[in-house]
């Protein structure tokens, strides 16, 4: 039953709250510790539980850990990296996609690796054939257990030549964790240039690392023999800080975000006003609110950074149940992301699914039966109702609408909150919502 929120809606959210470092790029940092021969410290670091699962995960392998939760500083000191048992691994991993990751700096730093099972949200197909493929191109041999994979360097990997599909995060953070001990140069094409990734390099860069960006999405590494700890501070998650504008927006309400920073956030802040929000820039962090008057309908595509996160498309849509007039939005990331607008529909709100691709250019999943585009009509008001959490960025999208919706919405299965936003419940709270947690 602690699983479960009940959030009595219809009160707009006011006052202040802080973001800390990003759940996408804090976790990888963490990894990149095992690379070093000397001690890593990294700040503004979240209190969430994918930190939690990573640090256990390092402790297994043999990687000291001092934290200062309170603080947001984790120590992490990888001297003695040892080998761990697969059962602790898969029990401490869990749903985490997170194990994939520690396979480049396993095999630099112990000539063996050991995934099980990968989790994670169910929001499309996030094969992990990428990763695979590009350890194997780096000269691992990679072997297929009934319990996982079992990965193995018999001599020093090698540099290489990659090009990516699809510019994956994922791909793209388990290169740059490979490539920066192999001998010789490693080059991607069509990678992945988020600013987590930017961060990510940022860290590897400090440790000793030769990387180069190019314009035209290649990523070049020079290998090194050896890499040494850092000292960095995290990111803002412009994620959390996204869903509490939207979050603003939706309730009528007035937000500050802290630690929420604009060049991250252009294209989120662009769209935000076109829909009719309003914002303000400030030292600390970024003011959202909802200004009055009518909420706009909007055409929005999302896609690879630069361009319009598809994390961001999901609490925004709950806002734009509130505009006045058609919202088109083609999902062009994930296949499956638009699961959450049912729950939706059994609030009052007005959204069709599609498997055309609307109000943009064709994109990968055309013509292949996805549910990717959906056509929202507002405004409509919204109904408390009991909810189930699907995933981690539906799941707020859905806590988002309990607090626009007039009653007492009960959410459950909210402990998938916890992985991504901290003290989310603390925070809304602070913002005045009425909730309790059973």
């Amino acid at each position: 039953m602690n699983d479960v929120l009940y959030v009595n809606g219809g009160t707009p959210l006011h006052g202040e709250i802080t973001v800390r470092g990003a759940k996408n790029f804090v976790s990888k940092a963490m990894v990149a510790s095992v690379l070093g021969e000397t001690p890593s410290v990294l700040s503004n670091v979240p209190q969430i539980r994918d930190v939690g699962v990573v640090s256990g995960l390092l402790a297994l392998h043999g990687v000291g850990i001092e934290a200062d939760p309170v603080a947001g500083v984790l120590r992490m000191d990888p001297t003695d990296v040892e080998s761990a048992h697969v059962a602790d691994i898969d029990a401490h991993a869990g749903a985490s996609r997170i194990p994939i990751l520690f396979c480049g700096p396993l095999l630099h730093r112990l000539g063996e690796a050991f995934i099980p099972d990968l989790g994670g949200c169910r929001i499309g197909d996030r094969p992990i054939d990428f990763h695979l493929e590009i350890l194997r191109q780096f000269g691992a041999t990679v072997e297929k257990l009934s319990s996982g994979i079992q990965l193995t360097a018999p001599r020093r990997l090698q540099g290489t030549k990659i090009a990516l599909p699809y510019p994956s995060v994922g791909a793209t953070e388990q290169l740059l964790l490979t490539a920066v001990r192999a001998e010789g140069i490693t080059e991607l094409s069509n990678a992945a240039i988020e600013p987590e990734i930017m961060d990510l390099i940022a860290v590897l860069q400090k440790m000793g690392a030769i990387i180069s960006v190019d314009t035209d999405r290649v990523i070049r590494i020079e290998g090194v023999d050896r890499l040494v700890g850092y000292r960095h501070r995290a990111l803002g998650d412009r994620i959390e800080a996204a869903s509490w504008a939207s979050a603003a927006l939706a309730t009528g309400g007035d937000v500050v975000v802290k630690g929420a920073t604009q060049p991250e956030m252009m294209t989120f802040l662009n769209t935000f006003r076109k829909v009719g929000g309003q914002f303000d820039v400030r030292e600390d962090g970024i003011r959202f609110f909802h200004p009055g008057g009518d909420l706009s309908p909007i055409v929005l595509e999302t896609d690879v950074h630069p361009g319009f996160m598809t994390d961001w498309q999901q609490p925004l849509v709950v806002a734009l149940t509130q505009a006045k007039g058609l919202s088109i939005v083609h999902e062009t990331v994930y296949e499956n992301r638009f699961g959450f607008t049912d729950a939706l529909r059994g609030m009052g709100a007005t959204i069709g699914v599609y498997k055309e691709c609307l109000g943009g250019s064709p994109c990968r999943f055309g013509q292949r039966n996805f549910h990717h585009s959906a056509v929202v009509s507002g405004p409509t008001p919204l109904e408390a109702a009991d909810i189930e959490v699907p995933d981690l960025r539906g799941g707020f999208s859905h806590l988002i609408a309990a607090l626009a919706a007039k009653g007492t919405s009960t959410v459950r299965g909210i402990g998938l909150i916890d992985r991504g936003y901290e003290h989310f419940q603390d925070k809304l709270v602070a913002l005045g919502a009425d909730v309790s947690r059973a």
